[in-house]
C-alpha cells in the first residue's frame, strides 16, 4: 500500500495520553507561507481555488485545539523563508525538511512526519539505477531543496536539472527532458496515482528527513503548535490524516 511507502514518525515519538491544553492564541490570525505545488502536502483546488492538502489539515487541527486560526499563502519555495524571516509570515507549512543548517536561522515544531526520498521515472525506465545518472542520465529536483542536495551527492551537479517546482519537474520527466526527479515519498507516491502507467517510483528507500512547521527564530508561538501536535497525535487526528491521504497500511 502507499501507506508503506512513507516512514512515519517513529516509535519513539509516541506520545503518552493527552494532558490538558495550556496554550491559547486568543483566536489568532496566523499567516501561513505556503509553496502550494506540492500534492498532497499542499496544492491549489482547480475547481474551488482553495489551498488545500495535509499540511492544510494539519496545521487547522493544531489550530482547533491551541485557538488560532491559519490564513495560507501560496508563496513561490525560492524566497520563502527570506519572506517569513522578513515578517511576511507568522509560519510557513510546505513540507519543510528539518536540516541543521536552516536550525541556525529558523525554529522548528517537532516533526510532524519522516519521509524517504525517492526517485520518480517514466514506466519504461523502470530498472535505471544510480549509476545509470551518475553516466548521463538526467535526475531533476526542484531548486534549494533537500531532494537537490541529495541528488548532487549521488550523481553529481553535472548529471542534474534544477526546477522552480515540483510540478515543473514532473512535466519535464513526462516530456522526456530528464530521466528522473528526486523527490520526497509523500509527493511520489500522489504523482504516482495521478499518472498512473506513465510514471512510477522507481527507486525508493533514500535518505529519511523530518519534516516541521516553522516559525522565525525565537518565536513563542512554536511551543504552542508543539503542545497542538502532542494533542493530535494523542487523540488520533494526526494518523486520520495519514490515513485521509495515503490510505490504510492493511
Amino acid at each position: 500500500m502507499i501507506l508503506k511507502r512513507l516512514t512515519l514518525l517513529a516509535a519513539s515519538l509516541a506520545l503518552m495520553a493527552a494532558p490538558a491544553l495550556a496554550a491559547d492564541l486568543g483566536g489568532k490570525v496566523l499567516k501561513v507561507g505556503s509553496d502550494t505545488t506540492y500534492p498532497p502536502l499542499e496544492t491549489v483546488d482547480e475547481a474551488t481555488g482553495e489551498i488545500v492538502g495535509f499540511d492544510v489539515d494539519l496545521v487547522n487541527a493544531i489550530c482547533e485545539r491551541i485557538n488560532c486560526k491559519a490564513e495560507f499563502i501560496t508563496t513561490a519555495w525560492d524566497g520563502i523563508f527570506a519572506a517569513l524571516a522578513q515578517g511576511e509570515f507568522d509560519m510557513v507549512a510546505s513540507g519543510v525538511s528539518i536540516t541543521d543548517e536552516r536550525d541556525k536561522t529558523m525554529d522548528f515544531t517537532d516533526p510532524y512526519l519522516i519521509v524517504s526520498q525517492a526517485i520518480m521515472m517514466r514506466v519504461d525506465d523502470v530498472g535505471l539505477t544510480i549509476d545509470d545518472y551518475r553516466q548521463g542520465r538526467v535526475l531533476g529536483a526542484q531548486t534549494a531543496t533537500t531532494n537537490a542536495q541529495l541528488a548532487e551527492e549521488l550523481v553529481g551537479r553535472d548529471n542534474m536539472a534544477l526546477y522552480d517546482t515540483f510540478g515543473a519537474a514532473i512535466l519535464a520527466l513526462q516530456n522526456g527532458d530528464i530521466d528522473g526527479v528526486i523527490i520526497d515519498g509523500t509527493s511520489a507516491a500522489a504523482y504516482e496515482q495521478q499518472f498512473a502507467g506513465e510514471l512510477t517510483i522507481g527507486i525508493e528507500g533514500l535518505q529519511a528527513d523530518p519534516l516541521g512547521l516553522v516559525f522565525q527564530e525565537g518565536d513563542e508561538i512554536v511551543d504552542a503548535f508543539n503542545e497542538g501536535l502532542a494533542a493530535i497525535r494523542a487523540d488520533g487526528t494526526h494518523d486520520e490524516l495519514v490515513a485521509k491521504y495515503w490510505g490504510s497500511d492493511s
